[in-house]
């Protein structure tokens, strides 16, 4: 297994995203990490958890045609979560270090997706928004079956399928925010991850 925190590991996502602009890297994170945040996902769902909303700001609203996830954010309060987000500041300054992607914070949350929840096609930033640049997903199931659904398809910007992803303990996947839509088909037993974005600095752009 790859260190997360390594320059190996730095090296690997930032020569797949100037590449392909995504990567997916199976199992990548340790096993008792996943079971720790699993643990965590476990033990905060009900009140910690709400429905996921649609838009950004003032914008939001609840759409359950689009999606039906629940979601809680981390914080760093919370041991497992602040284990997480310190793999992926790690994560930032080493591909900044490499790629100058001026990749500024991190906000991450999980994600609940009860049978028969989903999240129809999507892209994670409007282009040229410069909110969100760089789409992590980690995914916190074991022994997924392929007959239960739930899979992330990632898709070009024709619109074209480029990977289906079984949501398997320990995956993660990484993408350039603008460049990819994505949809979470709809699974057949329950489902967690971590959906989090990298953003840069909002004065360094001017807006």
């Amino acid at each position: 297994m790859t260190d997360m925190s390594g320059e190996a590991f730095f090296d690997l996502v930032a020569d797949a995203l100037q590449d392909a602009g995504y990567i997916v890297l199976p199992q990548i994170v340790a096993p008792m990490l996943i079971g720790l945040l699993r643990q965590s996902l476990a033990e905060q769902q009900g009140p910690n958890f709400r429905d996921a909303a649609i838009g950004r700001g003032g914008q939001q609203q609840l759409n359950q045609t689009v999606r039906s996830d629940r979601i809680r954010w981390l914080t760093a309060d919370n041991q497992p979560d602040q284990q997480w987000l310190s793999l992926m500041d790690q994560l930032r300054i080493g591909l900044n270090r490499r790629l100058f992607m001026g990749l500024f914070d991190y906000e991450s949350h999980y994600a609940w997706y009860r049978p028969g929840a989903f999240y129809r096609k999507h892209v994670d930033a409007l282009p040229g928004s410069r909110n969100r640049i760089l789409t992590t997903v980690l995914f916190l199931n074991e022994n997924w079956q392929s007959d239960e659904g739930g899979e992330l398809q990632l898709f070009d910007e024709q619109d074209q399928l480029l990977q289906q992803i079984t949501p398997e303990a320990g995956t993660l996947v990484i993408f350039l925010s603008e460049r990819f839509p994505h949809e979470v088909l709809p699974t057949r037993r329950g489902r967690g991850s971590i959906a989090g974005w990298f953003r840069v600095s909002n004065s360094h752009y001017g807006f």
